[in-house]
């Protein structure tokens, strides 16, 4: 087997994904994903873990239909991110992989509070690290949390699950002519407002040189083809290509 192309990862799941769209947590789609996790672990790979809370509650359609303030629909959100987590967490070690739950919001009767320096150490004991509470901040998305803690771990890639194959010229459900691009550059994704992750996100990769790879999750080997170089999905980084 080719060696790995990453040593330390962040994986960025939406809650939907865990859902499946049929339940608020899919024991299937859990233990499906927990498996491929644990298979791209078994290569000696740092993995970070950051989860999205929309299966149970979006700030943002909380605002909408229910009527309540911003920030705390937000703050409703982050809560729901540690609901995903603990499942993820408790699948992980069922199989025997040791894992941490660290929080931007503390909760010490439930999970480690988030300290970079710690964070860092976990994984180096090889341990897999799941950050809740997306940044511990309303208004910004899990995919910036996800981008915000890449860059303090030092990780060599963001890799943002979904249930599409990749970033596409347009919007691949409603226009079946649309394409899928294996290669954009960061300013390109901007420019273009594609809507596979927050541009918040891409703008503090950009800073920061931090490749992003946007795949479909549900797509067996997706990760691991990713991991050793293979061209799944889209990556996101300073070169791009001419559209």
């Amino acid at each position: 087997m080719s060696r790995p192309r990453y040593k330390r990862i962040v994986l960025k799941l939406s809650g939907e994904v865990l859902s499946g769209g049929r339940s608020v947590i899919s024991p299937d789609i859990v233990n499906k994903l927990t498996d491929e996790i644990i298979e791209i672990h078994s290569y000696g790979i740092d993995v970070g873990i950051v989860i999205g809370g929309g299966n149970i509650v979006r700030g943002e359609e909380a605002v909408e239909r229910l009527g309540i303030e911003r920030t705390q629909a937000d703050y409703m959100g982050m809560l729901a991110t540690v609901i995903n987590s603990l499942a993820v967490q408790s699948a992980l070690e069922k199989k025997g992989v040791f894992t941490r739950v660290m929080t931007a919001i503390p909760m010490a009767n439930v999970a480690e509070s988030y300290i970079r320096r710690r964070a860092i150490r976990h994984l180096e004991k090889g341990r897999i690290v799941i950050f809740s509470c997306g940044t511990g901040n309303p208004y910004f998305s899990t995919d910036t949390a996800a981008a915000l803690r890449a860059i303090e771990i030092n990780a060599d890639i963001v890799m943002k699950g979904t249930k599409v194959d990749g970033v596409f010229n347009g919007d691949p459900v409603k226009n079946k002519d649309a394409v899928l691009l294996h290669k954009v550059s960061y300013l390109q994704f901007i420019r273009n407002g594609y809507r596979a992750l927050d541009t918040t996100a891409v703008s503090l990769c950009m800073e920061n040189n931090l490749p992003i790879a946007v795949f479909n999750l549900y797509k067996k080997d997706n990760m691991k083809n990713i991991i050793m170089g293979k061209d799944v999905g889209t990556i996101i980084d300073s070169g791009g290509n001419n559209e």
